[in-house]
């Protein structure tokens, strides 16, 4: 009885199929439609399916998976023995609850911050007694480089595509900008895994989200290496959980 996820996101779509707890299956899309849908439950045997989405594609989708096959809609009303003290629960990014819904399943009475590197950089923390309060969203890190170039008369615009491993010196403008974008980015992070390592003890750090594997990478190199895991498919695992709960 496979189930299909789907995790709607500003830049790509990701489908996941799942045979209970295993990942079967992984695609990144750029344009989810109808067709590619109906593909992957022909192709798969779907039964199960939700999604997770910050737009309004997912209301086009949903009834193409409530024809074919049981579909559950993912909301921050699925609780699943986690106390979610957020005061706008409302308007809490379901992705970012699927994060806290996995971290419960994944590293359940630990605390643990999960740090999602994608558009926007996202900071979620689930304590040892299964209570969320909250966390916190930064811009992403093409994002920043984006700002810099909108905002002003004569700073280029960077493209940076995630395959450099190494943070250059700023001897050029442009080695400058990468430099300030992703050094600060890094600093940053490291700057809120201290600031929540000082608020929970033994504080499990996951790392996720389309820049994660850069800034893992980095992360590797802090005090804080021994405490950081990198689950790719953290969104992905929460959502599946929703078959489960």
């Amino acid at each position: 009885m496979p189930n299909l996820v789907i995790d709607i996101g500003n830049t790509y779509s990701k489908l996941a199929v799942f045979a209970k707890k295993e990942l079967i299956h992984f695609e990144r899309n750029e344009h989810l439609g109808k067709e590619i849908i109906l593909e992957f439950i022909s192709k798969f045997k779907i039964t199960n399916s939700t999604i997770s989405s910050v737009n309004q594609t997912a209301e086009q989708l949903e009834e193409v998976l409530k024809e074919n096959t049981d579909y559950v809609r993912f909301s921050t009303e699925i609780i699943g023995g986690i106390k979610n003290h957020y005061l706008s629960p409302s308007t809490l990014g379901l992705d970012r609850w699927a994060k806290v819904i996995a971290a419960h399943c994944l590293y359940n009475g630990k605390n643990s911050l999960m740090i999602d590197a994608g558009t926007c950089i996202t900071y979620d923390v689930l304590n040892a007694n299964s209570e969320y309060f909250g966390g916190s969203i930064s811009l992403g890190l093409n994002m920043r480089f984006k700002a810099l170039n909108y905002y002003t008369g004569r700073l280029p615009l960077i493209s940076w595509d995630g395959e450099q491993e190494e943070i250059q010196e700023g001897n050029n403008t442009q080695n400058a900008i990468k430099r300030g974008v992703l050094q600060g980015a890094v600093n940053e992070i490291l700057g809120f895994i201290d600031l929540e390592s000082k608020k929970n003890k033994d504080l499990q750090i996951v790392i996720t989200g389309g820049d994660s594997l850069f800034l893992n990478k980095q992360l590797k190199n802090s005090i804080f290496a021994g405490q950081i895991t990198h689950e790719p498919y953290l969104v992905l695992k929460g959502l599946n959980e929703v078959f489960t709960l």
